[in-house]
């Protein structure tokens, strides 16, 4: 298998360019500006020479050496007068050793381009006057002076060039570097997503409006609707898992509750009155009554292991109450617990036994956290098409640690638990199209299952 090739970082991609981009284009600014620079100092030096030597055509004074030393302070050049004829000078600039050293013959000669004057290459021009005396004048004007014109054109380019590249290299780096990381940090999530690592988010990245704020908020997004999917995943396997388990149990303990029912039956009628008149004795009644709560336990666990195909029905919410109070009676007055039942004129449309499976799951975890002396009551509450169905007990509420799971199977604070009653409660819920939640108020903890008033799903 061919091991891939690992590209440049994308910091090194976008900084390259960049880079690049801004080089070329200082350098293309800078190249430009100075060649129009260097044509308009062309330009300049040939116009000044074509005004100074206007300007000698048309002299209305004798050059004397005096106006010549003056010219030369103001323009820069050399100026000597000749005559062609002849071959004689007349007042010059040059020095006299010069004048010997130099073959003005031949640098008229050249007149019009560039020649060597006393070791310095210059341009040579060569000026005719038509004023008060007809005579010859050449114009040696220094090569080396219009290079340092060039020079002085150029160099202000030059800094403003270097100016830029000082600002712009930098700050073009910071901003690929600052691209480079916003989207590395996108990378390294998606990596984690990939991993699966669901739920977990960007941050302050996902809250900026750009392009990679807006893919980050989707990353965000997915790895959000990606943990729910997986949690639905988890929490329907657990519960096809508990169904299994609970129909198991439920359907052996069953038998069992049905075999001790009947056998407390069957003493009742061989003996009749064996505990005599003035000895009541209710020991069987209690018996039974267990096992009519544990029966109730079997069904809410019959409730998690396969729906409930019964057809709903009207349930009065008070006679529901009293079958719960009946059956959780032997419980309270073993656990010294006193079980209140308020005003409850409501009704709602379901499955009666589910219902009351549900109730007395939410009545025997109150009545274990109320301790003795302590207080269960059950209520019901009508508001918005709705009913709650509320079991309140004065206990300390459920531990911290459990206080967000406490709704699924298997999780419980009570050492001797097994963490299904509330699961059973919620199972019930949903069946009916309604919910199951707590919370403490003033010192009680509040168990509301909550139903629409009117129908069941």
């Amino acid at each position: 298998m061919t091991t891939p090739r690992h590209s440049p970082s994308l910091a090194r991609q976008l900084i390259a360019p960049v880079v690049g981009l801004l080089l070329a284009g200082v350098i293309a600014s800078v190249a430009a500006s100075s060649w129009l620079a260097a044509r308009r100092s062309l330009a300049d030096a040939a116009a000044a020479r074509q005004r100074l030597a206007d300007a000698l055509a048309t002299a209305r004074f004798p050059l004397s050496q005096p106006i010549l030393d003056t010219l030369a302070r103001l323009t820069g050049s050399e100026f000597v007068v000749w005559n062609p004829a002849d071959r004689a000078t007349g007042p010059a600039t040059l020095s006299a050793a010069a004048l010997a050293r130099t073959d003005l013959a031949a640098v008229a000669a050249a007149g019009g381009g560039t020649g060597v004057v006393d070791g310095v290459t210059h341009h040579i021009g060569i000026v005719k006057l038509t004023g008060v005396r007809p005579e010859t004048v050449l114009v040696l004007t220094p090569v080396p002076g219009l290079a340092r014109t060039l020079a002085d054109a150029l160099w202000p380019e030059a800094a403003i060039a270097a100016a830029m590249l000082a600002v712009l290299v930098p700050l073009g780096l910071a901003t690929a570097r600052r691209l480079a990381a916003r989207i590395g940090a996108v990378e390294r999530h998606v990596a984690r997503i990939a991993a699966g690592e669901f739920g977990q988010t960007l941050g302050p990245e996902a809250a900026a409006t750009d392009e990679i704020g807006r893919l980050a908020a989707g990353v965000d997004q997915m790895s959000r609707t990606l943990a729910g999917l997986r949690d639905s995943l988890v929490a329907g396997e657990r519960q096809r898992l508990l169904g299994q388990l609970a129909a198991g149990f439920a359907h052996e303990l069953r038998n069992a509750v049905t075999g001790a029912k009947l056998a407390i039956g069957l003493h009742r009628r061989r003996c009749p009155g064996a505990a005599g008149r003035d000895r009541p004795d209710d020991s069987l009644d209690v018996a039974a009554r267990q096992l009519d709560v544990l029966e109730e336990e079997v069904r809410g666990l019959l409730a998690l292991g396969r729906p409930d195909e019964s057809p709903p029905v009207r349930v009065e919410i008070a006679d529901l109450f009293g079958e719960v109070r009946d059956l959780t009676a032997p419980r309270c007055d073993h656990a010294g617990v006193r079980l209140e039942c308020g005003p409850a004129a409501a009704a709602v449309v379901g499955r009666r036994e589910a219902l009351r499976a549900a109730l007395v799951n939410l009545a025997l975890n109150g009545i274990d956290a109320a301790g003795r002396d302590g207080t269960v009551r059950l209520s019901a509450v009508e508001h918005d098409g709705r009913v709650d169905l509320v079991v309140e007990d004065t206990g300390p509420g459920p531990p911290e640690r459990i206080r967000d799971t406490i709704h699924e199977p298997f999780v419980t604070g009570k050492p001797e638990g097994i963490g299904l009653g509330l699961a059973v409660a919620t199972a019930v819920a949903g069946a009916h199209g309604g919910s199951l939640a707590w919370h403490r108020v003033g010192g009680l903890t509040r168990f509301s299952l909550s139903l629409p008033a009117g129908t069941a799903s």
